[in-house]
Order: C-alpha cells, then structure tokens, then sequence
C-alpha cells in the first residue's frame, strides 16, 4: 500500500468495521482482519437462521432495534481518532469524489433495480434505504485485505456516516417516495439519535479515556458482531412468514446491488485516476452499506418486510467484500512480483 496509507492506518485496531494497523506484525494483522470478516457474516447468518426457525423467541423485540444500533455505532466511535479526520483535508478532493460516487451510484442502484425486479412497494422501499444508507462498517477491513488505500477509505467512511442526517433522509424521499410515505424529518431526527450522537459519544470517550479503551479495542468488533447478529434475528423473525416467498427476489436484488456497485466504484476511481490501491478502496466504500441502519430506519418507518432487504445485505455484502478483496490482494501481489522483477 501507499505510505501515506500506511501512515494514517497506524493505531487503527480491528474493531468495528476499522482497519487492522499494517505494521509492525502485517501477518498477525492480517490474521485478525481475515478471522474478523469471515466469522462476522457467519455469525449474523446464524442469527437470521435463528431469527427464522425461532421467530417467537424475538418477538417483542423490535423497540430495541435503534438501541442496538446506537451500541454498534458507539464501538464505532470508539475506534475513531482525530487522525481519521485530518485524512479529509489532506486529500479533500478524492474523499468528496468517494462521497458523491456513494451517494449516487447505490441509491440510483437501488431505485433501479427496484423497478427492474417489480418489486413490491415494501421490498422496493427497503432495497433503496439500503441504497442511501453510508458506508458500511467492515468497509476499512476488506479494503486492507483487498491492499487498498485504508486512509482514503477510513475518510470516506467516517465523513458519510456523519453526513448520513442531511443525505439519507432526502434521498430515500426522493426515490423511495414513489413506493410509500417517507417521513424525511423523523427520519433525520432519528439518525442523529441511533447514528451521529452515539459515534460522537464514542469519540469524545476515546478522547477522554484512550488509555483504558485501547485495552477493549480488541473485544469491539465481537460486540459489534453479536449486536448487528441480534438486529438481523429481530428483523428476519418479524417477517418470517413472508421471507419464503420473497427470499429468492431479494437475495437477487442485493447480488446486483452490492455487485454492480463494487464494480462501478471500482470504475469511479480508476476513471478519476486514483490509482490502484484508492480505486480499490471506491469499490468498498461505494459497494458495502451500513445495513444495521437501513434495517433499524426500514422497521421503523416502513415495516419489517422493508428491513428484510438490509439484513440480507447484512450478510452478503461480507461474504462478497472477503472475496473481492482475496481477488484484488491476489493481483496486487502478482503485479508488484512483476513490478520487481523488471
């Protein structure tokens, strides 16, 4: 990777979807980044299998959903420090590119494939929240995996997770209003509720008590899967009945959602000339989502067959990300050899 990914990935821990620092043990990192994304979508498949076998075990629980996500988005802030927002100044114009291409090509993705696959309005609806949610949390991970550039990924990631207020909202309205009624303005509130506040909480405990969290960096990204693993069975359990007919359809839709945007990601930063690791780094940020948001907005404004698109995504968009970036990583390495050998 570029030194100045290096540099800016340095102290990062592998916690809540952040990017296992490069040095000074790059196999023990990679070791932890590997074990991390892998067991992840596995723990939350396990949860959804749980949540659709047993779905009388988590009725009742659906009120809890924003809390649980405010706990996943505080392990967040946790791993945050100042270092991730001075990435912004320093390259200004390729994390505003990364923000614009994410939060263009996976709602337009969305509402997209929505109309192509005659989706019902709820699916619909829910495919596109999915769409206009930030970045996903695992992104920073798969793009050290993939030997992408972790800075501009950190960067992009932190900044459209805190702009996720002032975006989401007026883009799921404007593409998911034509389905069902979105209420843009509870909607904003609760974000900055379930999303912004608890990031924010988590900086500014980290600030304050650094020392003492830097012992628990290591238990984060568990907490994190395990919430996320509980959001998934509330919401798979809570449309159950309707999962057997819809679940081919929307296991289609996410494929081509996560699918095409990897690829057009991937295309936005080569197309801009950012380089391979940058361009590798676009693929995820634009490609993976924060679908506990989208599934936590999706039952709450809409229903929860609307969630069911997210928690699916959930679940896949892990899955493909690890292989993506196994592939990319492969070809990295096979061009530096040649790069080497002259």
């Amino acid at each position: 990777m570029r030194s100045e990914s290096k540099s800016s990935a340095d102290n990062s821990p592998t916690a809540a979807g952040r990017a296992p620092s490069p040095s000074p043990e790059p196999a023990a990192a990679d070791r932890a980044a590997r074990r991390a994304v892998t067991v992840f979508p596995l723990l939350v498949l396990a949860a959804g299998a749980a949540g659709l076998a047993t779905p009388g075990t988590f009725s009742g629980w659906a009120p809890n959903v924003p809390y649980l996500l405010g706990v996943v988005m505080f392990c967040m802030g946790l791993t945050m420090t100042p270092r991730d927002f001075s990435g912004v100044a320093k390259r200004p114009w390729a994390v505003a590119l990364g923000l614009v291409a994410h939060y263009v090509i996976m709602p337009g993705l969305g509402w997209l494939i929505a109309n192509a696959l005659g989706l019902s309005p709820q699916l619909a609806a829910g495919v596109i929240l999915v769409g206009c949610a930030p970045s996903g949390t695992a992104s920073n991970v798969v793009t050290y995996l993939a030997r992408g550039d972790v800075a501009l990924s950190v960067s992009v990631a932190t900044v459209s997770t805190v702009l996720a207020p002032l975006v989401t909202p007026p883009l799921t309205l404007l593409l998911a209003g034509e389905f069902l009624p979105v209420d843009a303005e509870s909607m904003v509130t609760d974000i900055l509720k379930t999303v912004l506040l608890p990031v924010v909480g988590g900086l500014v405990v980290r600030l304050v008590a650094g020392r003492f969290i830097q012992r628990l960096l290591g238990l984060l990204p568990w907490l994190s899967a395990v919430t996320i693993g509980v959001i998934v069975a509330i919401v798979v359990a809570a449309s159950a009945d309707a999962i057997k007919s819809a679940a081919a359809l929307v296991l289609l839709a996410v494929v081509l959602h996560n699918g095409l945007g990897l690829a057009l990601g991937y295309g936005a930063g080569k197309l801009a000339r950012l380089g391979a690791p940058a361009s590798r780094a676009m693929a995820f940020e634009v490609g993976m989502q924060n679908s506990g948001l989208a599934a936590s907005l999706a039952a709450a404004h809409f229903s929860p067959l609307a969630a069911l698109p997210a928690a699916v995504f959930s679940v896949w968009h892990n899955v493909s990300g690890a292989v993506v970036a196994a592939w990319m990583s492969y070809r990295a390495r096979g061009a530096e050899r040649r790069a080497a050998n002259g």
